[in-house]
């Protein structure tokens, strides 16, 4: 698909994105693919300041979105963008009964709450302009759990991610769910299994938001999760049915 094939989403030539957590990983797998596609500039965001990197397209950003007024700058500060991405995340690998409850409120608050909050930011900010998007990187872990927080704050995201869909919808605001398994991230780096290169995500995350998609699934192992969700709850969980 073209960068000019625009009749049902986003155009990406000459537009101005956002991304946060956009200094790494899969961020920044999407930000590369974004300038590749022409957009005119991308605001690559991150918690702390940092060095500018040798594009002049890529402004760095501060943005912390589990903090409100953080949020409230940067919406502020970035009021020219069509395309949001949420892609900021946290996995401390939390068991729902060891785990400190404050460690999975960290989870929930920048995976669930987060979403929210820089959703609720940039509304207006989407709202002005003729089409626009906004993407929520979410997970195959959406819809399987392995008895940690991390999956809940994800099924919760996913949930606020219909929300917003609807909720966005009367304002010509397109709103994209990313699930994937595992990527070849700093996040799972330590995970002995297959991984999907970010930059084979970032690609089909950029055709979904020209083509209006509202939903991506970027792997076999994403597909196969979400293909079962009808089936009996022991055909995902075999311990279930073991037991």
């Amino acid at each position: 698909m073209s960068s000019s094939d625009t009749s049902n989403g986003t155009p990406i030539s000459s537009a101005v994105a956002l991304v946060t957590g956009g200094n790494r990983g899969f961020g920044r797998a999407l930000v590369d693919e974004l300038l590749e596609r022409g957009a005119a500039k991308v605001y690559a965001t991150s918690r702390s300041a940092q060095p500018q990197r040798d594009d002049d397209r890529i402004v760095p950003l501060i943005l912390d979105v589990t903090d409100d007024t953080s949020v409230a700058a940067a919406a502020q500060t970035a009021t020219d963008i069509s395309i949001l991405v949420n892609n900021a995340g946290l996995n401390l690998r939390t068991p729902v009964l060891e785990a400190p409850l404050s460690d999975i409120h960290d989870e929930l608050e920048t995976n669930l709450f987060g979403i929210l909050r820089v959703a609720r930011a940039f509304a207006p900010v989407l709202a002005g302009q003729p089409r626009s998007s906004m993407v929520n990187v979410l997970s195959g872990l959406s819809w399987l759990s392995f008895g940690r927080g991390y999956e809940i704050s994800k099924s919760a995201g996913w949930s606020a991610t219909n929300a917003l869909r609807l909720a966005l919808r009367d304002q010509g605001t397109i709103v994209t769910a990313l699930h994937v398994g595992y990527m070849n991230t700093d996040m799972v780096a330590d995970l002995d299994v297959p991984k999907a290169d970010p930059r084979d995500v970032a690609v089909q995350v950029a055709d979904a938001i020209l083509a209006g998609d509202f939903e991506v699934l970027a792997d076999d192992l994403t597909r196969s999760v979400k293909s079962r969700l009808s089936d009996d709850v022991t055909a995902l969980y075999a311990q279930l049915a073991a037991a």
